[in-house]
């Protein structure tokens, strides 16, 4: 029997250490006899897609026990969840998530059945309450110039005549309607010629054969 371990973290910038040391206090030697990671990998892609889960899926046999940190690790959504639950349990894996204990098959698949759910359901409230964000964040840009949160823009700059807020596709459709240079551009539309170049790399092409 082997215990192994699967870490996840949506950006290089975020560190699997945190999951590491939790785990190995849960691992009857304090260790691991083999890691698999994937790092600057979205919980959006399907489990089995991702390099690092699914040299594990290969690698893992009867007997092993698998230590994850959390219900979401196994799979992007609540269907993805129980596929690869089923997959792995199928294989005569045992699984271990932190803080819920192993998962077999009966109560124990269906509690983890359950909290994928709720996790799925988080990451739509979540996803929801960013959308109605940016909504109010762009009425306020249109109503005040600002947003609700007092930034001048939505991430990046885009353009403003009037204080009202503009699509970087209308500022290129401006630009090719009115036959302007970039740095004409960007002082109507108080921009860097930076960002108008940007603008036009995206969205020239398409604009332009339109027009």
């Amino acid at each position: 029997m082997a215990n192994i371990a699967y870490y996840r973290v949506s950006t290089h910038d975020q560190s699997i250490e945190a999951q590491r040391h939790s785990l190995a206090r849960e691992s009857p030697s304090g260790q691991f006899d083999e890691e698999f990671r994937d790092e600057g990998v979205s919980g959006a892609v399907p489990a089995a897609q991702r390099q690092g889960f699914s040299q594990l899926l290969a690698y893992i046999r009867k007997g092993d026990v698998l230590h994850v940190y959390s219900v979401d690790r196994l799979g992007r959504d609540a269907l993805d969840v129980q596929s690869t639950v089923r997959r792995l349990l199928d294989k005569g894996v045992e699984i271990n998530v932190h803080g819920l204990g192993r998962i077999g098959r009966g109560v124990g698949e269906l509690i983890l059945a359950v909290l994928a759910q709720v996790a799925d359901m988080e990451r739509v409230r979540i996803s929801e309450r960013t959308a109605a964000g940016r909504d109010k964040a762009r009425e306020a840009l249109n109503a005040t110039g600002k947003t609700h949160k007092g930034k001048t823009s939505l991430g990046r700059p885009y353009g403003r005549v009037a204080g009202k807020f503009v699509e970087p596709a209308d500022i290129v459709r401006w630009r090719v309607k009115n036959d302007a240079s970039i740095s004409v551009t960007a002082k109507f539309w108080e921009l860097s010629e930076s960002t108008v170049k940007r603008y036009c790399v995206i969205h020239s092409e398409g604009l332009e054969k339109k027009m």
